[in-house]
């Protein structure tokens, strides 16, 4: 789970409005709330921002079958179709042992477990990336 930094100190002013999160914040809880229902594992978010040219946020989960695989991969680039993400890109629904849905800000890669584990992208990008991702 993420953790949250601040001072305990307590200011006197008023409080402010909230900020907006940006909207890859907002997809980001979305995509990782999708992936939670069509049973996922191991869903890992690594932030990109200002790191990488790829996107906001690379996203990697689990499925325990090839046909797992496919049916995470096809509910996922069906809802973010219905959310208005456009374009969708998704490469390796041939195979599925490896599934990349390409929604723009948002890179999220599904495994199979052994292939996940022989790819190991998250210590990849974890060693490059400080502070390196949160797990769901």
């Amino acid at each position: 789970m993420r953790s949250t930094t601040g001072s305990a100190r307590k200011r006197a002013s008023a409080p402010k409005a909230p900020a907006a999160l940006p909207a890859s914040a907002t997809l980001l809880a979305d995509i990782i709330h999708w992936l939670d229902e069509a049973k996922a594992e191991e869903i890992v978010d690594i932030p990109l921002q200002g790191k990488s040219s790829l996107g906001d946020y690379m996203v990697v989960a689990s499925g325990r079958t090839d046909r797992h695989v496919g049916a995470i991969a096809d509910q996922l680039a069906t809802k973010l179709k219905a959310a208005g993400v456009s374009p969708v890109r998704v490469e390796g629904m041939e195979a599925c042992d490896w599934v990349l849905i390409d929604a723009g800000d948002i890179i999220v890669h599904v495994f199979r477990p052994e292939v996940r584990a022989f790819y190991n992208l998250e210590k990849m990008w974890q060693a490059d990336l400080p502070g390196g991702e949160s797990q769901h």
